[in-house]
């Protein structure tokens, strides 16, 4: 769907400006009282995803608030009234998304910062002259309305003269409407909530009903995939068409061109390119998302080594980057086969190696590699023989070793060794979607090194709520699941939790025994031997 334009002498800057500060200040037109009367605040209500980022939590919490019963919802909603109950401390006008935005503007960060948290100026203009627009429908509204009751207290008036039971039906109509129409403070989060569909609009997926926010210049594909979507999708620049989806609700804006012929009747119908598409405002669309492994067809493309670093003396990381024109889409948890460019197929060249990265990165893809000398791919990465600008072979995903995207239950990862690379990219997109109530990470090392990348668990420890970290070293990998589960205290029932076991054999099996002994379902559990 195209971009508005305005007729002459009707500025979207400028007017949009307007609007922008009448809904920051929740300025509204209402008619003056004509009796004195309690005042009343309408509540607000919003989705548990544009509720988070105003009380400074995440999704999974309130979520976890729900289940608990600390926090009332209906039907996916909740009220500003309930927020504000639940969360009395929040200082909403210092903190969150309208904080940020004010300090960019006062402060003049640098052009990347603001890229990275605004849109472009002639969006964030067509995205004020919408709220302008709808904000002069309502006033238009409220006027009618407005003369509609004037009109409906004359008749009353003049029929009181006579009776009775008109004149009380005029004195009940006037302090009820004095109650509805009293000017009282702005709900806080409701103009907060404006603000944010102007800054970051909000995204609804159908059919799966998933939710997602757009900041700074991402476009519809981009957002999703940083919020943990698995869109289907292929160049992301405009060329083959995979990310077709119908807008059906709202509106969106062409952010660049594209090669892909979209049809008149496509375009009738709502049909946009999410990778070149921007929303004006909260939007709905039909899109689809990859569910399990088998939604995701196998690929096979050409990427090129950007780096390869040292995790510890058995272990390096190697990072690869696809074509801008080509990239992998996979599933958190998925591996690849990998071969010097050239081989074909699962050959002597080639190695199965699980992908150690988030899938809202598809470009950069990361793999944790163990020293092996007996295999081709490895010796020769171990040799110093792949080098920044090599080419390398791609095909795949592969694998089963994948969250479910439908559940929001508490999630725990067992890793033994270079078990920690699926599973650096399952807490990565879990932590990417926020579904996840909490999050434990438990590792074991059965030799030196063997819990690298420590530092980074430690922060998501200490940064996150609701995520805890334990590491543990144990010479015996099955003796060490046990004593690793054994040390485990689940934030909450063990029967509620998720759980993915990856490392060697004995490792997965044995830890697998312990969780089901801790109270853990036997069918909650996956393991994955990289």
């Amino acid at each position: 769907m195209g971009s508005h334009t305005p007729q002459k002498g009707n500025d979207p800057a400028t007017t949009g400006e307007r609007a922008f500060r009448a809904v920051a200040l929740g300025y509204t037109r209402a008619a003056k009282p004509v009796a004195p009367a309690p005042r009343i605040a309408m509540a607000h209500r919003l989705t548990l995803s544009r509720a988070a980022p105003l009380v400074g939590v995440t999704r999974a919490t309130l979520q976890r608030m729900v289940r608990d019963g600390e926090l009332d919802c209906a039907d996916g909603l909740v009220s500003t009234e309930a927020l504000l109950a639940a969360f009395p401390g929040a200082r909403l006008e210092g903190e969150g998304d309208l904080d940020r935005v004010t300090r960019i503007r006062e402060e003049s960060f640098g052009r990347r910062i603001r890229e990275r948290l605004l849109p472009s100026q002639e969006v964030l203009a067509q995205r004020l002259f919408n709220q302008a627009r709808e904000l002069a429908d309502t006033r238009r509204h409220l006027q009618r309305y407005h003369g509609l009751v004037d009109a409906m207290r004359e008749r009353l008036r003049a029929l009181g003269e006579h009776d009775a039971r008109a004149a009380d039906l005029l004195r009940w109509t006037d302090a009820e409407f004095a109650r509805a129409l009293a000017l009282e403070g702005a709900d806080r989060l409701e103009v907060l909530d404006t603000v944010l569909a102007v800054v970051t609009p909000r995204v609804t997926v159908r059919p799966s009903g998933r939710e997602f926010v757009v900041e700074g210049h991402d476009t519809l594909l981009a957002a999703g995939l940083k919020a943990g979507l698995a869109f289907a999708y292929g160049c992301g620049n405009g060329t083959c068409g995979l990310c077709r989806a119908r807008v059906v609700g709202g509106e969106v804006r062409q952010s660049r061109p594209h090669d892909y012929p979209l049809s008149e009747a496509e375009r009738a119908q709502g049909h946009v390119l999410m990778c070149c598409s921007v929303p004006l405002g909260d939007v709905q669309v039909e899109a689809l998302e990859a569910g399990q492994p088998n939604d995701i067809p196998t690929q096979r493309l050409v990427a090129s080594v950007r780096a390869v670093g040292v995790l510890d003396d058995e272990t390096r990381l190697l990072h690869l980057q696809t074509p801008r024109s080509n990239r992998l889409r996979f599933l958190a948890g998925q591996g690849v086969w990998l071969g010097i460019a050239g081989s074909a197929g699962a050959g002597d060249a080639d190695a199965f190696l699980p992908i150690a990265s988030c899938p809202c990165d598809d470009r950069n893809l990361h793999f944790h590699v163990e020293r092996d000398d007996s295999d081709p791919f490895r010796a020769r990465l171990f040799a110093d023989a792949l080098k920044p600008g090599d080419a390398v072979s791609v095909t795949g995903p592969e694998g089963r070793f994948v969250l479910d995207g439908s559940t929001a239950r508490p999630l725990v990862f067992a890793a033994c060794d270079l078990g920690f690379a699926p599973v650096r990219s399952l807490v990565e997109h879990a932590l990417a979607a926020e579904a996840a109530t909490s999050i434990d990470l438990l590792r074991l090392s059965t030799r030196a090194g063997g819990r690298y990348l420590e530092n980074q668990c430690r922060a998501w420890a200490d940064s996150l709520d609701a995520f805890r970290y334990a590491g543990m070293d144990h010479a015996e990998a099955a003796a060490g699941a046990r004593a690793l589960v054994a040390s485990w205290t689940p934030a909450g029932r063990a029967a509620d939790c998720d759980v993915f076991i990856a490392g060697p054999a004995p490792f997965v099996e044995s830890a697998r025994e312990a969780f089901v002994d801790a109270g853990v379902e036997a069918a909650r559990i996956a393991g994955e031997t990289p």
